[in-house]
């Protein structure tokens, strides 16, 4: 029987992009400890749209 995790999937947004008329949406899907890392997530990743590093948050 396998074990439940505290592990959850989750999907991570530009916020840098909405204020702007660049169409497409740049999303990365991570995973998070629930138990360890309660508040949402906010990591810079790569946007392939806007060609630059851009702060990604998670979304629900």
């Amino acid at each position: 029987m396998a074990k439940k995790g505290n592990r959850v999937q989750v999907i991570l947004e530009c916020t840098e992009q909405k204020g702007t008329n660049v169409p497409g949406m740049s999303r990365y899907i991570t995973t998070k400890n629930k138990r360890n890392t309660t508040e949402r997530l906010e990591l810079k990743k790569y946007n392939p749209f806007m060609k630059k590093v851009t702060v990604h948050k998670e979304i629900k």
